[in-house]
C-alpha cells in the first residue's frame, strides 16, 4: 500500500489560529479612524468638538455659532472659509448664512417660492434659498426618486 504523506491538520489549524492572535491586537487600530474634530476656546480653556455631533453652521456677523444638539459654540471664523474647510466632511451650504451637516437631513421640502425647507434631527428647520439649491440638489442624488424633485 501505498500512503502519501497528508499534512496534520490539526497543526494547520493552530498555526492559523496563532497567526490570528498574533492581529487581533492590531485589529481595533485598524478599524478606528480618526474622527474630524474642530478647537474651540471657551471660557479660557480649549475644547475639542468631533465634528461629527455638530448639525449646523450659523454666522453672526464676523463670527459663526457652531450647532451642537443642546449647545452652541462661537467662533471667530467666516462662513465662507468654513465651508471650504467643513465640504470633505459632508457639510453642506444652504442659505448664505447656514452650513448643515448632511447627515443630520431628515425632509427637504419644496416651497411654492422656489425654495426648499430643511429639517434636521431634532426638529430644527432652515430655507434653502434658490441660490444654494444646487448644493442641495447634489446632496440627494444618491436618495431614491429624486429625479422629478428638484426641476432644473
Amino acid at each position: 500500500m501505498n500512503f502519501t504523506a497528508q499534512p496534520n491538520l490539526s497543526r494547520i489549524a493552530e498555526d492559523q489560529t496563532e497567526g490570528m492572535r498574533e492581529g487581533l491586537p492590531r485589529l481595533p487600530a485598524l478599524v478606528r479612524t480618526p474622527s474630524p474634530r474642530v478647537a474651540i476656546k471657551v471660557k479660557g480653556k480649549i475644547l475639542f468638538v468631533d465634528l461629527g455631533e455638530v448639525v449646523a453652521v450659523q454666522a453672526e456677523g464676523n463670527y459663526v455659532l457652531l450647532h451642537r444638539n443642546a449647545s452652541s459654540y462661537m467662533l471667530r471664523e467666516s462662513i465662507s472659509a468654513l465651508e471650504k474647510k467643513l465640504e470633505p466632511y459632508g457639510f453642506i451650504r444652504i442659505h448664505r448664512s447656514i452650513l448643515v451637516n448632511a447627515a443630520f437631513v431628515e425632509e427637504i421640502r419644496p416651497y411654492s417660492t422656489g425654495e426648499y425647507g430643511l429639517r434636521v434631527r431634532g426638529g430644527k428647520e432652515y430655507t434653502v434659498t434658490r441660490t444654494y439649491k444646487k448644493n442641495l440638489k447634489s446632496l440627494a442624488e444618491f436618495w431614491i426618486g429624486t429625479s422629478t424633485f428638484f426641476p432644473n
